[in-house]
């Protein structure tokens, strides 16, 4: 059975993450006109941008950590 790789976060990179998060999900809000309703829709779709936005640099950083050992 294939193992996942985790990257452990430190606790300042977790409170990075939410706050991105939180501003990709208010930029949603605003841009729906600030109605109400979808409060996690636009948390969801936050983390999967954020996840997106991150994933090329996660590689690179991957790759990197394989060359040095």
């Amino acid at each position: 059975m294939p193992t996942r790789e985790i990257d452990p976060m430190e606790p300042e990179d977790m409170q990075q993450q939410h706050e991105e998060i939180a501003r990709i999900a208010y930029s949603y809000w605003q841009s729906r006109g600030c109605k109400d309703g979808h409060d996690v829709e636009d948390w969801l779709m936050a983390e999967e941008e954020m996840l997106r936005r991150r994933s090329p640099q996660r590689e690179e950083r991957r790759r990197e950590a394989r060359s040095a050992a």
